[in-house]
């Protein structure tokens, strides 16, 4: 009986409150009066006073004008309290919480308890609640993505998602993308988590060189390491910036072990791994729990890849290269002006990671078309039987990587093609997007197939160049079908 008693107040507040609500609307549009229905005959136009409903709604809620509920916002010490004057009929509106809250409470005033960093933005969380807008900081994104969460109001959470998306790239004193994406691994945000994962694997020369390196998870740090897809300078760098983690955040003796056994030392030339072997503290201290790996990696590098595989599994990630911007293993390639015509270029790389291999080179041509409609969409021949130029209007970017010669040495071996397609946010290059494939990237079938290349302000041009960077990753999994 108490319960549906409250349920009549708030429901007749609900009205009075609308009923106030239009009258206030009116009084504000002067004495203009508009039918909304579209009559039949009409020309489709709108006369529309939002904005200033808008206005109204956000001058209700500072004012305090015809309040039926106090939210009185607690931290768990409760050594913060924020009181905040609203209405039952705009919290239900917007929030299924909020009105199964209203419906069970016993007085006017409801205790929300809050973690202190969002008590400290609660007023913009009701705020949007009233305006549907809302302004915030990189430090505010979280605790706002919480309260969205918490209530279960759809739009500013999927709003908070899309901001934390577009501003991974941003400047902050200690970094957030690697707190934002342990944050949406425990709420469950997997949009936001893995564009948060995504862009520190794709960037990951910039994070390592940031502050927010070491303070990353074990968890966070494990998921980058086994990652194929890192793009970074060189192994070499990579375990440098890792004994810089393991000597900051001293981890237990498994930790260690687990990560320092993710790294790809066959990727590092002998050189290297003599350097680490010597001078690594943290490597002489746990040598015995990669023996095997230096090992293998040796091997790797004195005999041939064939000669390998007849022992070793050299499908394996140890033997796997990850996307390095080395000039051994690929180039940097300025597009401008790229929907002018095509454009070729040629580089050289390694044949292969492995010093067998060191003093061999391939010598790649790179062709570029921003127009091309593969056979099955092109008409074949004209009314006059002439072949259709490969070229034509309406196509699509599309890039084809072969090698200038052929060679005995490229028995046994594959040769995957990345291509990195960076782009300019707050002021930083970052990669964009990063498409795999063997000889044409008609294989991946969505090659720039967002970009607008025409459009001066496309996110995919710098300046109307598109930059690019092209790397050659040899891999080895045909020779495994060999073995016997």
């Amino acid at each position: 009986m108490v319960k549906k008693m409250v349920a009549d107040l708030i429901h007749a507040g609900m009205l009075l409150l609308t009923m106030w609500l239009q009258m206030e609307a009116a009084a504000a549009a002067g004495t203009l009066k508009v039918d909304l229905t579209e009559e039949e005959g009409s020309d489709g136009n709108t006369i529309s006073h939002s904005q200033t409903l808008v206005q109204r709604l956000e001058a209700l809620l500072v004012q305090g004008n015809g309040s039926d509920v106090s939210l009185r916002v607690e931290t768990p010490n409760a050594d913060e309290v924020k009181v905040i004057q609203a209405h039952s009929l705009v919290l239900s509106l917007q929030s299924q919480v909020f009105e199964e809250m209203l419906l069970s409470r016993n007085s006017s005033t409801m205790v929300l308890r809050e973690s202190s960093d969002c008590a400290a933005v609660f007023d913009k969380f009701i705020r949007y609640l009233y305006c549907g807008d809302i302004s915030l900081r990189l430090d505010q994104a979280t605790p706002l993505h919480k309260l969205a969460s918490k209530y279960q109001v759809q739009s500013l959470q999927q709003g908070v998602t899309q901001y934390m998306t577009q501003n991974l790239a941003r400047d902050s004193p200690s970094g957030h993308v690697a707190g934002w994406y342990e944050y949406a691994l425990q709420a469950g945000d997997v949009v936001l988590r893995d564009s948060c994962l995504q862009y520190l694997a794709w960037n990951l020369t910039m994070v390592l060189q940031s502050g927010e390196w070491v303070t990353i998870s074990n968890q966070l740090l494990m998921t980058l390491l086994q990652r194929s897809d890192l793009v970074l300078q060189s192994e070499m760098e990579l375990f440098a910036a890792l004994e810089a983690w393991i000597i900051q955040n001293e981890p237990d003796g498994l930790t260690v072990e687990n990560a320092l056994r993710a790294v790809r030392y066959a990727m590092m030339p002998p050189r290297e791994l003599f350097h680490l072997q010597t001078q690594s503290t943290v490597l002489a201290r746990y040598q015995e729990s990669v023996r095997d790996l230096l090992y293998m990696s040796y091997q790797f590098h004195s005999a041939s890849p064939l000669q390998m595989a007849k022992y070793f599994d050299v499908n394996c990630s140890l033997f796997v290269p990850r996307n390095y911007l080395s000039t051994v293993w690929g180039s940097p390639w300025i597009i401008n002006n790229p929907t002018r015509d095509d454009r070729s270029t040629s580089f050289q790389t390694q044949l292969g990671p492995s010093s067998h291999d060191a003093s061999k080179r391939v010598t790649w041509n790179a062709l570029f078309s921003p127009r091309w409609l593969p056979l099955s969409m092109r008409p074949m021949y004209t009314e006059t039987g002439a072949m259709q130029p490969t070229r034509v209007e309406g196509g699509r970017p599309r890039i084809i990587i072969t090698p200038a010669t052929s060679s005995a040495d490229f028995a046994g071996v594959n040769f995957q093609k990345t291509v990195l397609v960076m782009a300019q946010h707050h002021g930083k290059l970052i990669v964009k997007h990063v498409y795999n494939f063997h000889q044409s990237t008609e294989e991946n079938g969505d090659f720039l197939a967002e970009a607008n290349l025409y459009r001066r302000t496309s996110d995919y041009l710098i300046d109307s160049s598109l930059f690019l960077h092209v790397v050659v990753k040899p891999l080895y999994q045909t020779l495994i079908t060999n073995k016997n």
